[in-house]
């Protein structure tokens, strides 16, 4: 991994700038020298490790199905592997950055990929703006620890928001070594905690939820699949830096692939570890009546006031991470569709020097900031509203985006029969992969009303959003008849 960055950054100081291709509009095209773990950090942090074992993992565990939560991602992990089997075998037939929308209007239209894209854009933005719900409770608990004194929310968010918005002004490989060195502390962390608890044998002997069927399908199965699915939200997005990537077809394959198996794995075993830290016994109990203070807990037990304070300050910096993943991710959903004319062309240029989506950036920070003041104007709780509500509405989002594009995969094959794929990468996987998403899609809106904290006018909001867009696409592809994606 070092000797990449090291490549990357003696190919960063050689790029000169006449060397930039340009789009026939006169459009600066976006550039980077990503590899495949540059990639796989940055979709990686997304999925903010350290944040879901502290946050997702222990509600899957309180409100889902207990001791039979880690199981969950491994159902989750091979769904969508079998979607990510279909999506990178698309991947060199869409020379588009625009990843679900690309896809999306490749194999089911334009009509669909605009819908496609603004959902998608909606979703992240939502996910990226909630996630500083977390990170300013989050800082503030941390320096309160160290004797500071109490500050509302909202100013540690605004803190933060500047220095995303600064990396997301910059090329993207700064964003990708930052994000690398956070996700490599906050991973190796979480590894030593599972190590030690497993060592030690947990409170009461290795948890045997995750291999029991009792248990895997015991309280809420649906609802711990649906907290599985946000644990992995952002894997997919590989495609996203498709045009900043080195060797774009072998790169986001690997990556997508990498980043989905890494992120499994992880999840499963270190879920696991919790549970067992704590004890089968308790875990349920302890996930619901504790759980703001269950992961520090077991880890001031395992690791000691060391250990205590290393998972407080990593907590911070793996929301930091989440925040900056996604907000490049948006910017460049805002850069590509703004290329299409479905926002202000000027949003579609990219910088001269930094080949970053600079405006579309900005455009996104000025998004992200009126919606974290009007969370604050109007005093909603950081984290049981303005980032449940939030991340409900993202997450409803994202498993419809995953549905399509595996329609989309099956779709579009079908149409060429001249891409040799394999029925096995053209039809079956993505197929079996359609399939299994729609089964989770029908569960996410069985439990939307749970994701949003139980009020049925804030779900009803949230699917009235997405027709909303679905209704705008159409409308969008008519106004503008020579829109196309290449």
């Amino acid at each position: 991994m070092k000797e990449t960055i090291m490549v990357s950054d003696v190919s960063l100081e050689l790029s000169p700038i006449a060397d930039v291709p340009v789009r026939s509009t006169g459009t600066t095209r976006l550039r980077g020298n990503l590899g495949v773990w540059q990639i796989v950090f940055m979709v990686t942090a997304a999925a903010s490790p350290l944040g879901v074992l502290g946050g997702t993992v222990i509600v899957g565990i309180g409100t889902g199905n207990g001791t039979g939560f880690p199981a969950t991602y491994i159902v989750t992990g091979i769904a969508l592997l079998l979607f990510a089997i279909g999506f990178t075998a698309m991947t060199p037939y869409v020379r588009t950055a625009g990843a679900f929308y690309a896809y999306i209007d490749k194999g089911l239209g334009r009509s669909i990929g605009l819908s496609a894209g603004l959902v998608a854009l909606l979703s992240y933005i939502a996910v990226e703006t909630g996630c500083y719900g977390l990170i300013g409770p989050g800082i503030d608990n941390l320096l309160q620890s160290w004797g500071f004194p109490s500050a509302p929310w909202w100013v540690y968010a605004f803190g933060v928001f500047a220095v995303v918005t600064y990396f997301g002004y910059r090329n993207i490989e700064l964003s990708g070594k930052v994000l690398a060195v956070g996700l490599l502390a906050e991973v190796a962390i979480c590894l030593v905690f599972d190590a030690v608890v497993i060592a030690r044998g947990g409170d009461s002997g290795l948890s045997t939820g995750i291999i029991s069927y009792d248990q895997v399908f015991s309280g809420a199965p649906g609802v711990g699949i649906l907290f599985a699915i946000l644990s992995f939200l952002g894997f997919e997005a590989t495609a996203v830096f498709r045009d900043e990537a080195r060797d774009p077809e072998r790169t986001i394959k690997r990556a997508t692939y990498s980043s989905l198996i890494l992120i499994t794995v992880f999840y499963a075993v270190s879920s696991w570890a919790l549970i067992t830290a704590v004890g089968d016994q308790n875990a349920v109990k302890i996930a619901t009546e504790n759980s703001g203070t269950m992961l520090s807990d077991a880890t001031h037990r395992y690791l000691g006031p060391i250990g205590f304070q290393a998972i407080q300050v990593l907590f911070v910096t793996s929301l930091f991470a989440c925040i900056l993943s996604f907000h490049n991710i948006v910017s460049r959903y805002v850069f590509v569709l703004s290329e299409r004319n479905v926002f202000p062309k000027s949003l579609g240029v990219a910088h001269s020097r930094h080949y970053s989506p600079h405006r579309a950036s900005i455009a996104t920070s000025i998004v992200v900031a009126a919606l974290v003041i009007l969370g604050a104007a109007t005093n909603l709780d950081p984290i049981n509203q303005f980032y449940t509500w939030l991340g409900g509405f993202s997450a409803v989002g994202v498993v419809l985006l995953y549905t399509l594009a595996s329609l989309a995969v099956v779709v579009f094959f079908a149409r060429h029969r001249e891409h040799t794929v394999g029925i096995w990468r053209g039809a079956i996987a993505p197929g079996l992969g359609f399939l299994t998403l729609a089964a989770f899609f029908g569960l996410v809106l069985q439990n939307l009303k749970t994701l949003v904290g139980g009020s049925d006018p804030l779900a009803v909001t949230i699917l009235a959003l997405l027709i909303g867009a679905f209704v705008l696409g159409p409308i969008l592809a008519k106004l503008r008849p020579k829109l196309e994606l290449e």
